[in-house]
């Protein structure tokens, strides 16, 4: 029997099948027809909230050694699964409140409804920090001065130009931080100018940390070593600032801590096997504005969360399908434009 090409659907999504319904059938068996399906919904929710994601993803993973990818695979589940959407939340809810490490674990198995209000309160934190990150990403994106194509193309050739202006994304980003400070409940101004701060200080952080060590690399096109280190770091921050907000919404489906990590992570395995797909497919390639879609669904994605500081709650099926709707209309886009290019020719 002829072996499967690596890039084969079957091959990179088989592991993630697998695992779902293996995690599914204890769901089931543990807690019954109803709770499986509530399993279901939220492994649907973690992928439509992280399909952008993905793509984005993918860009960055195609310049890694693949050394480093499988690494993003094994290494960057566990994180993603345990330490991005269980324990990581749990530090925020210390942050807000006078709970210790385990008096928050206490609340989350134990008092899961008390749990979800705490961090419900530590919504401002996550918001800040998350929407200014992800602004950062997509500004930083289209900001681009040496960026040559162009999907919507009056505005994204205006941002580029302004790109050469180095200290411009720092501005803008700042601006937004102080006009957070004065404008959002005094209650919180200050931990969500802090929370700002950070998130834009965290983008430019590795950005820097990934050409320095770029620029020191010769001789391979793919990342390795320290450079390859920083994209490793970046794909993860990138990945904890979409799915924070989707843990919050997690907690509007359901209470229980257990299923929540259980959608939630079964839908993050299949976010990074559609990560591998896209890589090993080159699919970035074939549609030329499908990155594009991605970070304008990234830049809504971070204007939402900001808005979120002002007490403006989108429903949770309007934020889940922002990435689809881009990315679909990028990839329609794209298509158009080969045709009509190849009819001209």
């Amino acid at each position: 029997m002829k072996a499967l090409h690596p890039s084969h659907p079957f091959r990179i999504f088989l592991f993630s099948g697998i695992l779902t319904l293996i995690i599914g059938g204890w769901i089931f068996g543990l807690k019954g027809p109803l709770d499986l399906w509530t399993f279901v919904i939220l492994v649907l929710l973690e992928i439509t909230f992280s399909f952008d994601n993905a793509v984005i993803n993918s860009k960055i993973l195609g310049t890694m050694s693949k050394f480093w990818q499988t690494l993003f695979l094994t290494v960057g589940i566990v994180f993603a699964v345990f330490v991005v959407r269980f324990v990581l939340p749990i530090f925020i809810v210390m942050l807000s409140s006078d709970h210790s490490f385990m008096g928050v674990i206490d609340l989350a198995f134990n008092k899961p409804a008390e749990y979800s209000a705490t961090l419900q309160e530590a919504a401002p934190i996550i918001n800040g920090f998350g929407g200014t990150f992800l602004l950062m990403l997509g500004i930083s994106y289209f900001m681009d001065r040496n960026k040559d194509i162009h999907w919507l193309r009056r505005i994204e050739k205006w941002m580029s130009r302004i790109g050469r202006y180095e200290s411009f994304k720092s501005f803008v980003m700042l601006s937004v931080a102080l006009i957070l400070y004065v404008t959002v409940d005094p209650s919180y101004r200050e931990i969500v100018l802090v929370a700002s701060i950070v998130g834009t200080v965290v983008h430019i952080g590795l950005e820097l940390f990934g050409e320095y060590f770029g620029s020191k690399q010769t001789g391979t096109k793919q990342l390795v070593g320290m450079a390859a280190f920083a994209s490793f770091i970046y794909l993860n921050v990138l990945d904890a600032s979409f799915s924070l907000d989707g843990v919050i919404g997690a907690f509007a489906i359901t209470n229980d801590i257990i299923l929540i990590m259980a959608g939630l992570g079964a839908g993050a395995l299949w976010v990074r096997s559609l990560t591998v797909y896209l890589t090993r497919t080159g699919t970035l390639a074939k549609y030329r504005y499908l990155e594009h879609g991605a970070h304008w669904a990234i830049l809504v994605l971070g204007i939402i969360m900001l808005a979120k500081l002002y007490h403006i709650e989108p429903p949770e099926w309007f934020v889940g399908s922002i990435g689809i709707v881009f990315v679909a209309t990028a990839v329609v886009s794209s298509i158009v434009e080969r045709r009509r290019e190849k009819h001209v020719r």
